[in-house]
């Protein structure tokens, strides 16, 4: 039977799928590369912001300006990914998944050009522009990436698949600090290069798109153009038999044609979304306020207090480790299963933040302790950077452990918890939940570092913590089931009977697509009881 498996999962891979991913994935590498292109260039955007005030009003800018403009030039990012994280799914139906990701880069190279052209213009709120125009178009490439490669995906190597989207996050976050180094972009000339350089890949995927083919599941079930969807399956396949992923859709399609279409109103109105949308959103709030971003900013610091030289190679050392952990949850997704490596990762980070809490503090209280009590400076500062290279382990196995689970698991997750109905507004609301969280925890964390100290990561060991009960608790396991079944698991349905599905539908097939709670959708043989079913669908519809 394994065998047979390989096999099918060998046919399923062609190169036109790979290729197809890969161009969707290029959305992703913006989304890392815009996440950490801001930091290395600080110094120099500062300088920047000073220079322009000094030639408008010819005197230099004050301490506290300079840095509320800074702040403002960083933080409008994940407000404008807020924003376009909400509107994925209007779009994503209006003008399908491929076509959304074209249109949308328009907005990567409106956005690069606006930065590019900031030292130009002698106009800092250009670059403040800039990164809200980015940010829009990250948020909207955070949704629109994992659906379309969710609907592409094979059903057996769709965990896998969904896994590239993260990977290409770290690895466009890699790239930022590489070419963020003063040796390369990160110069006082080169640094409006740096920014504008996201203006390539967009270029590169519009080229790319127009050889890729629309999500067969938006063309047979929100478009009703089954001939086209077989043809783009059996191109994406490289098989003529693809009839089991036309059965999947069509019964998909036939439980959508009882429903309306649901909204974003409608997703926090129905009752029967609600569970898998607290899954959802917990899931990403899981992912944002684990301390990850809050890890990256307070590294810095923790590798200086080792005594390297050039923190900056250091930093890249972690997005190295990002990259490569990254790489090892594609491969263990599909054999471990979503539910456990999110547990595993959760986990891990909880006794990472634990360790870095600990060797944070042993690092100031043995400094104080062996200056006072040896002589000798080499053995102090021996001592010293042994336990600061243990926090630096603990940074990286942070770093690793998110990787595992709470990276990559939370983007393609969602796809899977709901119907095509539900879908576009469900990874809509879950995506703007993600950036708000992302944007409290950039805005609050210097606050809340400078009021604790090292003890600000057993707040985010708390939640750790919270997060791994709820995720043992309430989050099912997804691997290797249709989307289909795992509405069914959500409903409480019975398998659908065995007869085509292009017949008209029974009675005991009337289930909401993604009904989280049995008690609200009876399925009985009792014409009382199909009557009073019934009804109840009505009502929620």
């Amino acid at each position: 039977v394994e065998g047979e498996r390989g096999s099918t999962s060998k046919k399923q891979v062609t190169g036109y799928l790979l290729f197809s991913l890969a161009t969707a994935v290029i959305g992703s590498l913006q989304f890392g590369y815009n996440t950490g292109v801001i930091n290395a260039p600080e110094q120099k955007l500062r300088a920047f912001f000073n220079n322009t005030w000094m030639e408008r009003y010819a005197e230099p800018i004050k301490p506290g300006t300079c840095t509320i403009v800074w702040s403002l030039s960083v933080a409008i990012f994940s407000v404008g990914g807020m924003v376009g994280s909400f509107s994925v799914g209007v779009m994503a139906d209006r003008f399908g998944r491929k076509l959304s990701m074209f249109l949308v880069n328009i907005l990567a190279v409106f956005g690069g050009l606006l930065m590019g052209f900031s030292t130009i213009c002698s106009s800092y709120e250009m670059v403040i522009a800039g990164r809200l125009v980015i940010g829009l178009f990250c948020g909207l490439f955070t949704g629109l990436t994992p659906m379309y490669v969710g609907e592409l995906s094979p059903t057996p190597l769709r965990g896998a698949f969904g896994t590239l989207h993260q990977l290409g996050v770290v690895i466009g976050i890699l790239v930022a600090q590489i070419f963020g180094l003063e040796s390369l972009l990160g110069s006082d000339k080169l640094w409006p290069l740096l920014l504008a350089l996201t203006v390539i890949p967009a270029v590169l995927q519009c080229i790319l798109l127009p050889f890729c083919p629309e999500s067969p599941r938006f063309l047979l079930i929100n478009q009703n153009k089954e001939e086209q969807a077989r043809k783009a399956l059996v191109r994406l396949r490289g098989t003529e038999d693809v009839s089991k992923d036309m059965q999947e859709m069509k019964e998909e399609s036939s439980k959508m044609a009882m429903e309306k279409k649901v909204t974003i109103l409608e997703l926090f109105r129905t009752a029967a979304y609600r569970q898998p949308l607290l899954i959802a959103v917990m899931l990403h709030l899981s992912q944002q306020l684990s301390g990850i971003n809050a890890v990256f900013y307070y590294s810095t610091g923790i590798f200086e207090s080792a005594g390297v030289t050039q923190p900056i190679y250091a930093t890249i050392g972690a997005g190295a480790v990002n990259t490569v952990f990254t790489v090892v949850s594609l491969f263990l997704v599909e054999r471990v299963g979503r539910r456990t490596l999110h547990l595993v990762g959760l986990a891990g980070m909880a006794i990472s933040a634990l360790l870095m809490t600990i060797a944070l503090l042993l690092v100031g209280v043995s400094f104080y302790w062996l200056s006072f009590n040896i002589t000798d400076m080499s053995l102090i500062t021996k001592g010293y950077s042994s336990l600061s290279y243990l926090s630096i382990g603990a940074v990286f196995l942070f770093v690793a452990m998110f990787e595992m689970g709470p990276g990559p698991i939370p983007w393609f997750i969602v796809a899977e918890l709901f119907s095509q109905g539900p879908r576009p507004a469900a990874i809509a609301v879950a995506g703007c939940c993600n950036w708000t969280a992302n944007f409290l925890v950039g805005v609050s964390f210097p606050k809340l570092e400078e009021l604790c100290g090292p003890y600000v990561f057993i707040i985010f060991m708390i939640l750790l913590i919270f997060f791994f009960i709820f995720t043992f608790i309430k989050v099912p396991e997804t691997k290797g089931k249709t989307f289909d079944e795992i509405a069914r698991e959500f409903g409480g349905a019975p398998p659908p009977p065995t007869t085509s599905v292009e017949a008209p539908p029974t009675s005991s097939s009337v289930t909401l697509p993604a009904s989280p709670i049995k008690e609200k959708v009876p399925l009985v043989g009792a014409a009382a009881a199909e009557d009073k079913s019934i009804s109840t669908v009505q009502a929620s519809l």
